[in-house]
Protein backbone atom coordinates (compact mmCIF):
# COMPACT_ATOMS: atom_id res chain seq x y z
CA UNK A 1 0.00 0.00 0.00
CA UNK A 2 1.32 3.81 -1.28
CA UNK A 3 -0.33 6.31 1.23
CA UNK A 4 -0.17 10.15 0.04
CA UNK A 5 -1.25 12.51 2.09
CA UNK A 6 -2.58 14.98 -0.31
CA UNK A 7 -4.02 18.70 -1.19
CA UNK A 8 -5.37 18.52 -4.45
CA UNK A 9 -5.01 22.06 -4.82
CA UNK A 10 -1.40 21.93 -4.25
CA UNK A 11 0.66 21.36 -7.45
CA UNK A 12 3.00 19.58 -6.19
CA UNK A 13 1.08 17.95 -4.47
CA UNK A 14 -0.68 16.61 -7.24
CA UNK A 15 2.71 16.03 -9.21
CA UNK A 16 3.85 14.21 -6.70
CA UNK A 17 0.58 11.64 -6.86
CA UNK A 18 0.79 11.54 -10.80
CA UNK A 19 4.69 10.57 -10.63
CA UNK A 20 3.42 7.89 -8.35
CA UNK A 21 0.25 6.25 -10.10
CA UNK A 22 2.63 6.59 -13.62
CA UNK A 23 6.27 5.85 -12.46
CA UNK A 24 6.99 4.73 -9.49
CA UNK A 25 4.62 2.00 -9.14
CA UNK A 26 4.97 -0.66 -11.27
CA UNK A 27 4.18 -3.32 -9.34
CA UNK A 28 0.25 -1.70 -9.00
CA UNK A 29 0.16 -1.40 -5.67
CA UNK A 30 -3.02 0.04 -4.14
CA UNK A 31 -2.86 4.04 -3.23
CA UNK A 32 -4.69 5.25 -0.82
CA UNK A 33 -4.94 9.12 -0.95
CA UNK A 34 -5.96 11.28 2.33
CA UNK A 35 -6.84 14.55 2.15
CA UNK A 36 -5.55 16.03 5.00
CA UNK A 37 -7.26 19.17 5.13
CA UNK A 38 -10.80 17.34 5.34
CA UNK A 39 -9.63 14.81 7.03
CA UNK A 40 -6.61 16.38 9.72
CA UNK A 41 -4.46 13.65 11.38
CA UNK A 42 -4.20 12.89 14.97
CA UNK A 43 -1.00 13.62 17.30
CA UNK A 44 -0.95 9.69 17.55
CA UNK A 45 -0.52 9.51 13.38
CA UNK A 46 1.58 12.13 12.69
CA UNK A 47 4.01 11.28 15.24
CA UNK A 48 4.00 8.22 13.51
CA UNK A 49 4.56 9.93 10.15
CA UNK A 50 7.14 11.73 11.74
CA UNK A 51 8.85 8.60 12.90
CA UNK A 52 9.12 7.14 9.36
CA UNK A 53 10.37 10.10 8.31
CA UNK A 54 12.97 10.54 10.33
CA UNK A 55 13.07 13.85 10.82
CA UNK A 56 12.24 16.62 13.38
CA UNK A 57 8.71 17.45 13.85
CA UNK A 58 9.76 21.32 12.48
CA UNK A 59 10.77 19.84 9.12
CA UNK A 60 6.99 18.76 8.50
CA UNK A 61 5.83 22.04 9.52
CA UNK A 62 5.10 25.02 6.73
CA UNK A 63 6.17 28.06 8.10
CA UNK A 64 4.78 30.56 5.51
CA UNK A 65 1.48 29.59 6.93
CA UNK A 66 -0.52 31.80 9.11
CA UNK A 67 -0.92 29.71 11.90
CA UNK A 68 2.47 29.42 12.02
CA UNK A 69 2.69 33.15 13.42
CA UNK A 70 -0.59 33.53 14.95
CA UNK A 71 0.90 30.65 17.56
CA UNK A 72 4.55 31.71 17.10
CA UNK A 73 5.75 28.02 16.22
CA UNK A 74 8.88 30.14 15.34
CA UNK A 75 9.78 30.53 19.22
CA UNK A 76 12.54 27.51 19.62
CA UNK A 77 11.58 26.66 23.18
CA UNK A 78 7.89 25.22 21.43
CA UNK A 79 8.24 22.00 22.30
CA UNK A 80 7.75 18.90 20.04
CA UNK A 81 3.94 18.00 21.60
CA UNK A 82 2.94 21.21 20.97
CA UNK A 83 4.31 21.12 17.58
CA UNK A 84 2.46 17.65 16.88
CA UNK A 85 -1.06 19.58 18.63
CA UNK A 86 -0.96 22.80 16.45
CA UNK A 87 -0.53 20.47 13.08
CA UNK A 88 -3.30 18.36 14.16
CA UNK A 89 -5.36 21.86 14.81
CA UNK A 90 -4.14 23.58 11.95
CA UNK A 91 -3.59 20.66 9.29
CA UNK A 92 -2.81 23.35 6.88
CA UNK A 93 0.42 23.50 8.56
CA UNK A 94 1.52 19.85 7.69
CA UNK A 95 4.40 19.95 4.54
CA UNK A 96 2.94 18.41 1.47
CA UNK A 97 2.71 16.43 0.05
CA UNK A 98 3.76 13.00 1.99
CA UNK A 99 4.15 9.34 0.94
CA UNK A 100 4.57 6.48 2.87
CA UNK A 101 5.82 3.53 1.48
CA UNK A 102 6.70 -0.20 3.23
CA UNK A 103 7.39 1.43 6.72
CA UNK A 104 8.99 4.60 5.06
CA UNK A 105 7.78 8.68 4.51
CA UNK A 106 9.29 11.26 2.79
CA UNK A 107 8.19 15.44 2.18
CA UNK A 108 7.66 15.29 -1.75
CA UNK A 109 9.13 18.34 -2.48
CA UNK A 110 10.35 18.25 -4.87
CA UNK A 111 8.17 15.61 -5.85
CA UNK A 112 11.50 13.63 -7.20
CA UNK A 113 11.99 13.07 -3.51
CA UNK A 114 9.34 10.43 -3.73
CA UNK A 115 11.95 7.87 -6.22
CA UNK A 116 13.71 6.77 -2.90
CA UNK A 117 10.92 4.82 -1.38
CA UNK A 118 10.97 2.53 -5.02
CA UNK A 119 14.46 1.85 -5.08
Amino acid sequence: MITIYHNPRCSKSRQAYELITTVFNKDNEPVEVVDYLSTPLTVQQLREIRQMLGCPVREMIRTDEAPYTELHLDYLETTDDALFQAIAQHPVLLQRPIVVHAGRAVIGRPAENIKILFE
